[in-house]
């Protein structure tokens, strides 16, 4: 296919500019993003067995529910019944406002009952490590909150449009020689010829996941303002009816036992996996079911959902139960589930973190083709190339280190800390800040290769950690950061010899 070669200097302008503009915040969200895909393993991973609380058969949850409102009436805002695949329960509440905000400080607490049926309460501050982790792949680690909102979110929002530009643009620029050079991967002494085609083959093998993406991250960033804009369309305010703010309830809700039998028929064959009670002392009440039925696409992270209110146990929604949404809903739940990854259970979830890994690949690849290109452009490096190297190593690398950092402070500090989570967050942002300081003072070039072997370090310390403690909760992640500490060190050993050997005016070449 030949494209006029004034209109493909347009689109490598174009995909040049916006990638580079977005890339290093899209590399944060893209690491973290892949290890969201175990985020309850990264949580469990923590802690030890003797801290979960065991579940009461299904036979006496009605039991349990009843002492949890009597003798917790703060429970009754808002409190989660968890079920496992053996139908046994547990009870769960916090204590405090909800919302869209990391709390540090939340108090959860945990209830079940004894052999003498007597409630066992616990409160404890949980691990927010792996919603620590989803917040920088929403925000990639942009602090501030705008309204109810984190203000990265609407950042990210507007880097996932510039995304979807490059991503048409990039297509366009390769379309002249798809077909010769797709699984080209040429080696030797051209070492941009080599992160080229390597940029391209990622690029091209991962569109169709780059492009669901893209554009469902640009809708989850701006979907208040989709409702609202919505709202105002099918109900403008003239036709607004006001209504009279219904009472407080005073009642209790069902017992457990009979909404479980209204929910077992309405739930598709679908396993039961958490009963969510809200609002049950406001105007509103609601009861929503986690149901997961791996044959079918879901509408949240994991689950999809059936709607009851809890103290009539009647339906109000069946739209986002599996395999009974309605027309719309059948339309974007397939979004939903393709951004989260929640089918096919862990083989799917395995094949997202790798595409996860391979899209942060791809923005810092594309970073290094600008910088390199720009040198022979221009002739020298400019203090702006050099800048944007250094913010590319700092940025990118800074990242990783910090959150293996947190990995490893949850691993030894987790039992001693009143609050595990305060310690989380310092640690990120100390070891990102200086990391990214250390880059710039040191250079693109040296400062690489510092923080390749910092993150091989890091990597190592997880899995040793756990030899030390003499315990293991997922072998899977110890033999993960395992393979990555070689891989981080074959990297940095690579890069040691660019930097002493390669070409003298790269800026991976050290100054």
């Amino acid at each position: 296919m030949k494209i006029r070669s004034d209109i493909l200097r347009v689109y490598q302008s174009l995909h040049t500019w916006v990638g580079i503009t977005a890339g290093v915040f899209l590399f944060i969200a893209f690491f973290a993003g892949a290890l969201t895909m175990f985020k309850q393993p990264i949580d469990a991973w923590m802690q030890t067995p003797v801290q979960e609380l065991k579940g009461v058969p299904e036979t006496q949850l009605d039991q349990l529910v009843s002492q949890v409102l009597q003798q917790h009436p703060k429970a009754k805002n808002n409190f989660q019944i968890h079920l496992d695949d053996e139908h046994h329960a547990t009870v769960t509440w916090i204590e405090g406002k909800s919302g869209r905000e990391l709390d540090l400080n939340e108090k959860r607490w945990g209830a079940t009952l004894d052999a003498q049926g007597q409630l066992i309460s616990r409160q404890e501050t949980p691990s927010k490590l792996a919603e620590l982790i989803d917040m920088l792949h929403r925000t990639a680690g942009v602090p501030g909150m705008l309204d109810d909102e984190h203000l990265g979110v609407y950042f990210m929002g507007i880097a996932s449009v510039l995304y979807f530009l490059a991503l048409v643009s990039g297509v366009i620029l390769l379309l002249p020689t798809l077909v010769k050079d797709f699984f080209a991967l040429r080696s030797g002494k051209n070492r941009k010829r080599f992160w080229l085609d390597a940029h391209n083959i990622v690029g091209i093998t991962s569109l169709p996941f780059h492009l669901v993406i893209c554009l469902t991250a640009i809708v989850f960033a701006f979907h208040d303002q989709y409702y609202d804009a919505l709202n105002n369309f099918i109900y403008p305010s003239d036709k607004i009816v006001k209504t009279k703010k219904a009472s407080p309830q005073k009642l209790e809700p069902l017992a457990p036992s009979i909404l479980l039998a209204n929910i077992r028929r309405e739930a598709n064959n679908a396993a039961i996996h958490e009963l969510e009670f809200m609002g049950l002392d406001g105007g509103r009440p609601m009861l929503r079911v986690g149901l997961n039925n791996p044959r079918y696409l879901v509408r949240g992270a994991e689950t999809g959902y059936l709607i009851l209110n809890p103290f009539n146990g009647k339906t109000t929604s069946t739209s986002m139960v599996p395999g009974k949404e309605s027309t719309w809903m059948a339309i974007i739940v397939p979004f939903f589930s393709l951004h989260f990854g929640s089918f096919g259970g862990d083989f799917m979830r395995w094949v997202y973190f790798f595409f996860g890994l391979s899209g942060a690949f791809l923005f810092y690849s594309g970073n290094l083709l600008w910088l390199e290109k720009r040198r022979k452009t221009q002739g020298q490096q400019t203090r702006s190339n050099r800048w944007m190297a250094a913010a590319t190593v700092g940025i990118c690398l800074g990242s990783i280190a910090a959150v293996m950092s947190c990995l490893l402070a949850g691993q030894w500090f987790y039992q001693t800390q009143s609050n595990i989570n305060s310690l989380f967050i310092s640690s990120y942002y100390s070891v990102f800040l200086i990391a990214l300081a250390w880059s710039f003072w040191r250079g693109a070039a040296s400062a690489s290769v510092h923080l390749l072997w910092l993150n091989s370090i890091l990597c190592f310390a997880i899995p040793l950690s756990s030899v030390l403690q003499g315990k293991s909760m997922n072998l899977i992640i110890d033999l993960v950061a395992f393979a990555a500490s070689l891989l981080f060190a074959y990297a940095a050993f690579k890069t040691a010899k660019r930097v002493q050997h390669g070409t003298k005016d790269s800026v991976w070449a050290r100054g």
